[in-house]
């Protein structure tokens, strides 16, 4: 009984990891990487990558921890969080989903204008393009749902800071190894693998979507 607490760091893990790399999709990401810094020497290219991983990091956490109470000073309950991010993310996915290609293609044009900026490891690569509105909705919705228990509050925060921190590793590996990444794949292979990350984006959504509404008819289905 004893590992029991460790087992549920890695439960919350297996929860935010897969949100988190759904959202984030860094193997396209990746490809509009490799567009922006195309000019740079591959020792910049290395340094812009680390940064965009570190700063993809603080803004994950930021949401994870401090989204929550930055809500409820506005009077956001999570039932509506939930309910909009939801929707938010499940139409992000769909969009994604029935065209993958145009949507790739609008981010690089965008992308493209902020290609002689000196540090576009912040703005355009870490936000929009890799933790965008999306990523935060997402990671403001798992933190928000945190156990209201000190004891398994300490592991729920181990397991999704450790699904960020491996979210921030995967985003440098890929971003460091963009130009490999795109020999290996091939434009086929970039398309299918976004599919499959705008189906699990879109499913993700509308998981959101459905522990809002049981927020929202609970209490009220509970009191007949």
């Amino acid at each position: 009984m004893a590992d029991l607490p460790f087992i549920e760091a890695v439960r919350v893990f297996l929860l935010g990891f897969p949100a988190l790399f759904s959202i984030v999709n860094p193997i396209s990401g990746a490809f509009i990487f490799r567009g922006v810094t195309a000019s740079r020497t591959e020792r910049e290219r290395g340094m812009i990558a680390r940064r965009v991983a570190l700063y993809s990091f603080v803004v994950m956490m930021g949401s994870l921890w401090a989204g929550a109470y930055i809500l409820a000073f506005f009077g956001i309950t999570l039932a509506a969080l939930r309910v909009a991010g939801g929707v938010v993310v499940a139409l992000s996915g769909w969009h994604m989903l029935n065209t993958p290609e145009q949507h790739e293609e609008r981010k690089q044009g965008e992308a493209a204008s902020a290609e002689g900026v000196e540090d576009v490891a912040l703005f355009p690569l870490t936000i929009p393009f890799t933790t965008g509105p999306g990523t935060i909705a997402v990671a403001v919705a798992l933190g928000a749902g945190h156990p209201k228990v000190l004891g398994e509050l300490g592991w729920f925060f181990l397991g999704m800071t450790a699904s960020a921190v491996a979210m921030a590793a995967v985003i440098w590996i890929f971003y460091h190894y963009a130009d490999r990444l795109a020999e290996m794949t091939g434009p086929g292979g970039s398309r299918t693998i976004s599919r499959i990350a705008a189906f699990l984006l879109l499913c993700i959504g509308v998981q959101i979507l459905i522990r809002g509404v049981e927020d929202v008819l609970g209490p009220m289905l509970a009191g007949r």
